[in-house]
């Protein structure tokens, strides 16, 4: 159940916002006419920001998938007849597939640019049809295809391609941007579905937008306060929860032995594997540790609730873990599924495994060492010494 909930949680933000949004529609008075333009300028205001965030953290898809709903809610509310109705809920999901099968190559650079050109276009182009080319374009809309509305076969097909290519980018990692830009399709869907309702049109675009700006926060946080590589928490988040500690608690520094002999010698990709191995023993610390990658080869591990000897207790067990476990080396020929690498490892010869040990120091608060950052330096003072001794060592 634990592991279920921690693979589901980049989901719940996309599902609560859904879930409100479709709650607020059903089961909400009507807004007072003193604020029925909210309506209309809800959608603009949310979208706009979700266009003007993917911009500044040069996030390339969902610029697109933002900038893309922004046109569709801004056709929709210039004319929202059959015709505008159709075409855009075809448009939408189609740039959003095109825009999940290309590559990610940032919002602030050429490629981007002749994404949003191409939207330009779309828009123009559907304002001409709307207006000139209506005549011809309305003798299409009696295929079975586009029949609309609810949303025509066209836009089902085009949505479910967009939706499936949002879940291929969103596995295996399921980070929330990822996640995100399969609710805001989803919205844009179910909102298609009452395009004969402006107000539910409406909620449902405000929540499209919502979806995409609060992933977008959620993986500022994540790359402010974890650690990408190994997926520990940051020297960020050690900082802030050292301010938040009482009296009573322990803090160890850790640093790999002879790291940069594994990097010049077998070259940073076994280097990253080294640091992922270690950093996978020292989350599963006992003791009520947890582990935060400090900086480069170094980590830590800080048991709020311990004091030095207790704490030498798991660290020393966390020593010996990491020491006994012999590293697969990753080459091209290695499964990639733990399960099938784990039966590689035990028919690997020496000179396709490798042995990784830590030296750790730790300290706790004492007369002499009142604040975090007196404790702080005491423990790497004290890894200098299981250095300065031999290394593989834990010291105090």
């Amino acid at each position: 159940m634990p592991e279920f909930l921690r693979l589901t949680r980049p989901i719940w933000p996309a599902a609560a916002i859904l879930a409100v949004t479709a709650a607020a529609v059903w089961l909400a008075p009507p807004l007072p006419a003193s604020l029925a333009g909210l309506s209309t300028a809800g959608p603009y205001a949310v979208l706009v920001t979700a266009v003007g965030l993917a911009w500044w953290y040069n996030r390339g898809r969902t610029l697109v998938v933002a900038v893309s709903i922004l046109l569709g809610w801004s056709l929709y509310a210039h004319d929202s007849q059959k015709l505008v109705y159709t075409v855009l809920v075809i448009l939408v999901p189609l740039n959003c597939l095109a825009v999940l099968l290309a590559r990610e190559r940032g919002a602030r650079y050429g490629p981007a640019y002749r994404w949003l050109g191409l939207i330009a276009l779309e828009g123009l182009a559907v304002l001409w049809l709307d207006s000139a080319g209506k005549g011809y374009a309305e003798s299409l809309l009696g295929h079975w295809s586009l029949r609309s509305p609810p949303t025509p076969l066209a836009g089902r097909l085009a949505f479910a391609a967009a939706f499936a290519a949002a879940a291929w980018r969103s596995y295996p990692e399921h980070r929330p941007l990822q996640v995100a830009k399969m609710g805001a399709i989803a919205a844009f869907f179910i909102g298609s579905e009452w395009g004969q309702e402006p107000a539910v049109f409406a909620a449902f675009m405000t929540a499209a937008g919502a979806i995409l700006i609060v992933a977008m926060l959620q993986e500022s946080h994540q790359l402010a306060f974890h650690d990408e590589l190994t997926g520990l928490p940051g020297r960020r988040a050690l900082d802030e929860r050292l301010r938040a500690l009482g009296s009573r608690y322990a803090l160890a520094m850790i640093d790999v032995d002879h790291f940069k002999k594994f990097n010049d010698t077998h070259g940073h990709d076994i280097g990253d594997q080294v640091l992922k191995l270690v950093a996978g023993r020292l989350a599963q610390v006992g003791g009520g540790g947890i582990a935060y990658r400090y900086g480069g080869e170094e980590f830590s591990v800080l048991f709020p609730d311990s004091g030095r000897d207790a704490a030498m207790v798991h660290l020393t067990e966390l020593r010996r873990s990491i020491e006994s476990y012999r590293m697969a080396v990753r080459g091209e020929d290695r499964p990639k599924d733990p399960q099938e690498a784990a039966k590689l490892r035990g028919t690997r010869t020496a000179q396709q495994t490798l042995s990784v040990t830590v030296s750790i120091g730790v300290a706790d608060p004492s007369d002499e060492r009142r604040t975090p950052a007196q404790v702080l330096k005491a423990a790497d003072e004290a890894l200098y010494r299981a250095k300065q001794a031999g290394r593989n060592r834990v010291s105090r």
